[in-house]
């Protein structure tokens, strides 16, 4: 009797065992977690859109986050709570199944005054996940759900400059500067300089670059720094390397400069081109000797008139002869009255 009792009071446990544990056989397979945006730049939202393929009456989703990125601002589908990494949503239908959710959602701000290019991610999780009236219940996600969000600020192109004073002379050294730079430069690991340069015929072209250790470079030969390439980005960037150009006989050069990517097979990250006009000395030396002063010559011209001059109005000193000389009549009226005297006395005699 003793053994029967105790063999249906095993039964009775094991059944009010069988009841009060909840079975999560089911797999809730249909889960699927978007971004809006796959980069953001920094003060701009993203939100993360979990859609479970089922209406659910209740669940737990779990959001972990980026804080140094990251900031939470806002959730649907249940009442958030943020503990500065992770944002988590709980969920229950109150009204017994007549309000289920297929869906919730987290949305963050990438944080203002980011200057460098960040990959990052979102991890999503799931537990407590019930259909709408919790007659199934589904097993917990714990492996998470990864996804991939870049945020980058707005980066401006870098800029190639080629400076330097005065007049480029063959076989003359000419100190030179070589500036890139930007305001807001995308950062690279393996960044170099190279340079190439177009000469006249049968002429050659060096730029010499002197590093830390002394050493000299012709970036025309080898290009600048180390062969893999150097650190190169951020706010206000600039490097100013000094150099010194030497042009073996004058004419026209053209000077190639280019920032390239080591890490992606030297793809170009900035190009410029430079015309270089390149002299002689006889062209540079300016001459100090006074040249020889030569008279104005007139070209004469078919049917050209030559230029009127001004005469100046002087008083004359002699006045000119105008008029009739009174001396001739007078004289010709006294030999008039000499003949009439002369006739008159032969004819009185």
């Amino acid at each position: 009797m003793k053994k029967i009792i105790s063999i249906v009071t095993l039964l009775l446990i094991s059944t009010i065992l069988m009841f009060s544990v909840k079975s999560y056989a089911v797999l809730l397979d249909k889960v699927d977690v978007k971004l809006d945006k796959e980069k953001v730049k920094p003060g701009e939202n993203v939100t993360v859109n979990v859609n479970f393929g089922e209406s659910l009456g209740s669940y737990t989703g779990s959001i972990s986050y980026d804080n140094k990125l990251f900031e939470y601002v806002s959730a649907e589908g249940g009442t958030a709570n943020d503990t500065t990494d992770k944002v988590k949503v709980v969920y229950f239908d109150q009204t017994g199944g007549q309000a289920p959710r297929n869906n919730m959602s987290v949305t963050f701000k990438a944080k203002d005054g980011l200057t460098s290019s960040n990959p990052t991610e979102f991890t999503v999780t799931l537990e407590g996940m019930a259909n709408s009236d919790a007659s199934i219940n589904f097993d917990d996600i714990t492996t998470p759900i990864v996804k991939t969000v870049v945020v980058e600020p707005e980066f401006l192109p870098y800029e190639i400059k080629l400076n330097y004073t005065g007049r480029l002379i063959e076989n003359e050294v000419k100190d030179m500067k070589i500036t890139y730079s930007s305001s807001s430069g995308r950062y690279y690991e393996n960044a170099r300089l190279v340079a190439s340069m177009i000469t006249p015929e049968g002429a050659t072209a060096q730029l010499i670059g002197i590093d830390q250790e002394s050493l000299k470079h012709d970036i025309l030969q080898s290009g600048w720094g180390d062969s893999q390439g150097y650190k190169i980005g951020g706010k206000d960037f600039a490097q100013v390397l000094n150099v010194q150009g030497t042009f073996s006989k004058a004419g026209d050069y053209k000077l190639i400069l280019k920032l390239i990517d080591r890490e992606n097979s030297d793809a170009v990250i900035s190009e410029k081109s430079f015309n270089l006009i390149v002299g002689t000395a006889n062209n540079q030396t300016a001459t100090t000797e006074k040249p020889e002063e030569t008279k104005p010559t007139i070209q004469e011209t078919p049917n050209a008139q030559l230029p009127q001059v001004k005469e100046e109005n002087k008083t004359p000193t002699k006045l000119p002869k105008t008029g009739i000389n009174v001396y001739i009549p007078f004289g010709m009226i006294l030999l008039s009255l000499a003949g009439a005297f002369i006739i008159n006395n032969r004819k009185n005699k």
